[in-house]
């Protein structure tokens, strides 16, 4: 990352402008959404996309540690519904069946 100082003057409803070649490098486009990070020495904009792409990540990551994937996730989520099913509706095994 280079240290290439971009200025934009804030404007009366605190718009800001991005600089079109921070604007490239990022592939922020006009209608994208940008992400603001507060830090104790000042203030990340990222795309959107970043974030939960990072989010992402993180998760996959902790599902490794635990020895799980996402399968494992899924597979458990349909037991969770099921259980869930039977105890609203008092249904029996067979008739809470998730197909």
């Amino acid at each position: 990352m280079s240290a290439d100082l971009k200025l934009s003057k804030v404007q009366k409803k605190g718009q800001v402008t991005i600089p079109i070649e921070i604007r490239k490098r990022l592939g922020i486009e006009e209608g994208d959404y940008v992400t603001f990070i507060e830090t104790d020495v000042g203030v990340i904009v990222t795309r959107q996309e970043v974030i939960g792409m990072a989010a992402l990540d993180r998760i996959g990551e902790m599902l490794r540690e635990q020895g799980r994937d996402l399968y494992d996730v899924i597979e458990s989520g349909r037991e969770i519904r099921g259980d869930l099913i039977k105890e609203k509706y008092g249904l029996s095994d067979d008739d809470a069946s998730v197909h």
